[in-house]
């Protein structure tokens, strides 16, 4: 018969959730259910997601971010067509192909001086493993220490850094050598870094779980206190890289210059994963420091052809379109419409981010009736007021947003960086609606819990 893609999409159309819940994860099925977020999406463009009745969704989720360059560009598409008609020699691995050296180019042209060389991963986490075995071997230290609330990943290496307990639960013993502090304390930093045994610092310059930043100050007293003590910097950019902040590199609004840079999500375009360990020589050479130890360190698909034609394809899109810009701009317009939310609803807190990386942040109302629904809402469980947030916006207003972690209140935007003013305006009326509702008579928002809670227990 052959394989034919679109006839088997049309013979087993609507089988999604049914198939993924036999065959790969069940209790996520339940959950999308529960929360209505059961969809089935058949085609994206763009900043938009559509299902098969043809309605379309606004997607401020953007793969966690791997969609920087909106779903389905052409210029990706294009080329990946041309790389695979062109039948391109791959993975000879005993070879030093041209595409590798030209995507690595790219990337260190556009990094900070001190950034000599590249090794190319299969995603973040790879990404994130790669640094913490290169970090050890050059300075010949044990020791990593990582940031409270930190996400690295979720293989053994990150999962050690990782300062999420809902992820690390029951996977333990971890790897050694491992120590957490606080985000933002100095000098509990510090204390860490004066035992002379630290290897790296291991840091995302914002985080992603609760978009949690700290001041330039901070970060430039770190590096001071890591050159001090002889240890390196890595700055995590898996997330935060590519113009996702307004700038190429989320560390460059800090004014500090790490040693390593670990970078994905974004730079495959959407399409074929692919993630880079940036370096500086210092560090790459002391690894690879002989002929013997050429091939010390390695992965079968690091050089894939695909992959770094997706790469180079991805930098040129920034560039050509002048997304890092495009993103500081439209975050800045998501501010001034956010902003105003903020002083009209007791419900939203704050508003903090870079970019088209943004958090709004929800807490305690002050007036007695909101306060006491909020304080129930708590009770049932830590957090949840950010998910009624979540639902309605999704299904009233077909806009797809994140809770920020687990046990917080905060809505995370990540929107494509080739999003505009039509997408902001869509989104602040959205949110405005459900606060509005919430604060009025909070229907909405409450009945959407009632709705969820009953939808679990009918699964259950």
């Amino acid at each position: 018969m052959g394989f034919d893609l679109h006839a088997l999409l049309a013979e087993r159309e609507g089988e999604n959730f049914k198939l993924y819940g036999e065959h790969i994860n069940p209790q996520l099925v339940r959950v999308l259910r529960s929360i209505g977020f059961d969809r089935p999406y058949v085609r994206a463009e763009g900043a938009y997601l559509f299902d098969r009745d043809g309605k379309r969704y606004l997607d401020f989720l953007a793969g966690f971010g791997v969609y920087g360059l909106g779903r389905s560009h052409p210029v990706l598409k294009r080329a990946l067509h041309e790389a695979i008609d062109a039948d391109l020699p791959n993975l000879i691995q005993l070879d030093a192909a041209l595409l590798p050296g030209l995507l690595a180019e790219a990337l260190l042209a556009r990094c900070q001086e001190n950034m000599g060389r590249v090794f190319f991963t299969n995603s973040g986490a790879e990404s994130v493993e790669a640094a913490l075995k290169f970090s050890r071997y050059a300075t010949k230290r044990p020791r990593v220490i990582f940031l409270d609330h930190a996400f690295h990943g979720l293989t053994y290496g990150p999962l050690s850094a990782n300062g999420g307990r809902e992820f690390r639960k029951g996977f333990g013993p971890y790897l050694p050598g491992f120590a957490e502090v606080p985000f933002g304390d100095i000098a509990a930093l510090e204390h860490e870094l004066r035992r002379g045994d630290v290897a790296a610092f291991l840091f995302e310059p914002i985080q992603g779980k609760g978009v949690n930043i700290a001041p330039a100050s901070y970060w430039q007293r770190a590096q001071e206190l890591c050159r001090s003590h002889g240890t390196l910097m890595i700055a995590d950019e898996v997330q935060t890289g590519l113009g996702r902040t307004g700038k190429m590199w989320a560390h460059e609004h800090y004014g500090i210059q790490p040693d390593i840079i670990t970078t994905s999500k974004a730079l495959s375009g959407g399409y074929i994963p692919v993630g880079a360990m940036i370096s500086t020589k210092a560090i790459s050479d002391a690894v690879y420091s002989s002929m013997e130890r050429a091939v010390v360190h390695s992965s079968t698909f690091k050089n894939n052809q695909l992959a770094m034609v997706a790469g180079l394809a991805t930098l040129s899109v920034i560039d050509d379109e002048g997304l890092v810009e495009r993103a500081k701009l439209t975050g800045e317009a998501f501010m001034r419409g956010l902003l105003p939310l903020v002083e009209r609803y007791e419900f939203l807190h704050e508003v903090r981010g870079e970019g088209l990386m943004i958090g709004l942040v929800f807490g305690e109302p002050t007036s007695m009736r909101l306060r006491a629904r909020f304080k129930l809402l708590e009770m049932a469980h830590k957090g949840l007021f950010s998910q009624l947030i979540v639902g309605p916006l999704f299904q009233r207003h077909g806009i797809l947003t994140q809770v920020a972690g687990d046990e917080m209140n905060v809505v995370k935007l990540l929107p494509p960086l080739i999003c505009g003013q039509e997408e902001v305006d869509s989104f602040i009326s959205a949110l405005d609606d459900v606060l509005n509702d919430a604060h009025r008579n909070s229907s909405l928002i409450f009945s959407f819990g009632k709705t969820l809670v009953k939808a679990s227990l009918q699964r259950s």
